[in-house]
């Protein structure tokens, strides 16, 4: 089996996780649940038609059983903000609501746009530097709308934890990813001009 299988099925059930945390803790009445169902809810789905659409080839990689079920487990502490909200009934204020679905929606569009250019620039123009579009100027774009994504989500718990869950994804997963893709782009004669005018992860910043 490959890994995309047991990323794309963790996803894709994460609507039903969620719906099912709202009827063990009888959270119908709570706004802030709801709104995290159909944020986290859709963001599985999407993800899931992503992974049909345009998949990425790192996640085509063959994988054993018993590292698909490590990576089902890791991926299971993005539940921790819907548990949190359920078990202890939280309701987040108007302003946080609206500001978590505004970073939803930015990241969405960022990171399912740059996985979109890429694929279609290594099927179409494959052997080049992909070095305009939303790439110009941050080469880890995608990776930054998906931490938009996920803090959106986390912030809805109003607690700390689910911050230290993306803390642990970023430092195991997503930066050595980044670093080795930066790596890997070394080989074109254009990445050293490329790596000066664009940032690495975040906008503007870095």
């Amino acid at each position: 089996m490959k890994q995309k299988f047991f990323i794309d099925t963790h996803k894709g059930i994460t609507f039903a996780a969620i719906f099912v945390l709202m009827a063990i803790y009888n959270q119908w009445q709570n706004t802030t649940a709801w709104i995290y169902l159909s944020l986290h809810g859709t963001y599985g789905i999407l993800w899931v038609l992503k992974s049909r659409i345009f998949p990425d080839r790192q996640w085509e990689n063959p994988s054993s059983l018993w590292y698909g079920l490590y990576i089902w487990m890791g991926l299971s502490l993005y539940w921790i903000s819907p548990f949190l909200i359920t078990s202890r009934g939280t309701n987040a204020p108007a302003w946080l609501l609206a500001l978590c679905v505004c970073m939803y929606v930015l990241g969405v569009f960022l990171h399912f746009s740059a996985d979109m250019q890429k694929y279609i620039e290594l099927k179409y123009n494959p052997g080049n530097l992909i070095t305009d579009g939303l790439l110009s100027r941050t080469r880890n774009i995608n990776y930054f709308g998906e931490l938009l994504i996920y803090t959106g989500f986390s912030l809805l718990a109003m607690h700390w934890l689910p911050m230290v869950v993306i803390l642990l994804f970023i430092v195991i997963i997503w930066w050595p990813n980044m670093l080795k893709k930066d790596r890997s782009l070394q080989r074109y004669a254009n990445f050293k001009e490329y790596a000066r005018k664009s940032k690495f992860f975040i906008p503007f910043f870095y």
